[in-house]
């Protein structure tokens, strides 16, 4: 082997384990992907999968200038024990308060009486809120698309997971939430 040749072979082989190592230390190192998200789905869609295949309802009340609403999606709504427990046990719809168009449920037509008015409230929000406009605000339908449980507010997943267990497991036909919690402790 010639001076020129070996001189080739190092600097190939060496341009390999550099084009190698650098390859495993990004994948080592790369950021993991995130993990699955909540399956958002429209209230109508949901009501439609619910005569399938019954399941409870979430309902998250959001509006485009609620910064809760933001902190909820970042933070709350990414959380994956929250993510898994809601996509398993809950069909999920992301429902903007301020919605312009029309919608029937439980053979009522509900609609946005001012569409083209800033922050002007859906009638399906009021009924569900009973009348209340907080924002981030949620509605726990049950199995049979009836109003079981409102909650108002940003929450923590350490605040939302008990009650979405207590709703999503039917704790609620068994024991008030009172005892529920204590047994959580």
């Amino acid at each position: 082997m010639t001076l020129k040749n070996f001189s080739a072979a190092i600097l190939l082989a060496v341009s390999f384990m550099f084009i190698h190592s650098s390859l495993f230390s990004q994948s080592a190192t790369a950021t993991p992907k995130k993990g699955e998200a909540i399956k958002w789905i429209t209230f109508e869609e949901a009501i439609a999968l619910n005569k399938k295949k019954p399941k409870m309802i979430f309902i998250d009340f959001y509006t485009d200038w609620c910064g809760w609403c933001k902190k909820m999606d970042a933070e709350t709504f990414s959380d994956p024990k929250v993510v898994s427990y809601i996509n398993k046990k809950y069909y999920s719809v992301k429902f903007n308060a301020e919605q312009k168009g029309p919608l029937t449920f439980k053979d009522q037509q509900f609609i946005n009486p001012n569409p083209d008015k800033s922050r002007s409230t859906h009638q399906l929000t009021l009924a569900l809120l009973k009348n209340e406009k907080l924002y981030p605000s949620y509605v726990i339908l049950d199995k049979a698309s009836d109003w079981t449980f409102k909650l108002k507010g940003y929450k923590t997943a350490d605040d939302l997971l008990p009650i979405l267990n207590y709703y999503g497991d039917e704790h609620y036909k068994k024991m008030t939430w009172g005892e529920y919690s204590q047994t959580k402790r």
